[in-house]
């Protein structure tokens, strides 16, 4: 491993990369940049913390996988929406969906959009998070944003936090939060031991194996739930190469939050020479 080389990448490329770390076998071993002390936005890597929110439901036996969504969210819907079940909004395997939610009303938007409830691919929707979070906060009765802060926040002395709501006050959960990096990689080491952050267990091991796992293959080799798959680990991802890579058979966790604009993978192929030794 050459973390200062991979750091040295980062420089020299001028890459916008705020802080990044290496962990190995739940032991920080390498740092740079800003990595505890400002949040920045994560988009997309804010499903992760709405998969966790969900294993927590899912282990008080709460919420099927296999139950239709609209069990737990009372709104006039169009067709096929009665057969759209929790695990295909969790596996983004609902076809056709808009990118995002629109509008004041966004579970009017949702529910209102076509569906085909027997085509099955993989298909990226903010829509599909975003009426998870519906589906939860429901169940709970009161605030999903509150019982993240006080469930899976607190325990990981996450104290550093935003995060946004759509028109109808809901958690939105598909994007829309700020962190820290440090923040970031307690999510991974929460992964990588199997649910358990330091002694205590917030969600199950049964859950954590489900959610990392390949639920739905797409072209960039599979996707779990919230959670997309990474070599023969897996990663949380936003969108402008905001990255926690697990990688638990060989006890490791990179993290890094940055904000490139590109489809480039320079920084990822630095980061797999340097830290990973892969060619």
């Amino acid at each position: 491993m050459n973390f200062p080389a991979f750091v040295d990448d980062i420089k020299k490329n001028g890459w916008n990369v705020f802080g990044t770390e290496v962990y190995r076998d739940g032991r920080l071993i390498h740092a740079w940049g800003d990595t505890q002390d400002d949040m920045h936005d994560i988009y997309s890597a804010t499903k992760a913390v709405l998969s966790v929110a969900f294993g927590i439901l899912y282990d008080r036996g709460l919420i099927g996988l296999d139950d239709p969504i609209l069990k737990y969210i009372s709104e006039p819907a169009g067709p096929g929406w009665e057969k759209v079940t929790v695990r295909r909004l969790l596996t983004m395997s609902v076809l056709d969906l808009p990118f995002r939610p629109e509008g004041d009303h966004w579970i009017r938007f949702s529910l209102n959009c076509d569906v085909d409830p027997d085509a099955c691919g993989f298909h990226y929707s903010n829509i599909c998070t975003y009426l998870v979070g519906v589906a939860l906060t429901n169940i709970l009765g009161s605030d999903l944003g509150r019982f993240i802060e006080d469930e899976i926040f607190a325990p990981l002395h996450i104290d550093h936090y935003e995060y946004t709501r759509s028109p109808e006050g809901y958690f939105y959960g598909a994007s829309g939060m700020k962190l820290r990096v440090h923040d970031l990689s307690r999510f991974g080491l929460l992964l990588m031991n199997d649910g358990v952050y330091e002694d205590r267990r917030i969600i199950s091991e049964e859950y954590v194996k489900m959610a990392t796992a390949v639920q739905q293959m797409n072209r960039e080799g599979g996707y779990g739930f919230y959670i997309w798959k990474y070599r023969d680990g897996y990663s949380i991802n936003g969108k402008w190469k905001q990255k926690c890579y697990i990688l638990p058979s060989r006890g490791i966790v990179v993290t890094y939050l940055s904000h490139i604009e590109d489809d480039s993978h320079d920084l990822l192929e630095s980061m797999e020479r340097n830290i990973l030794g892969i060619a």
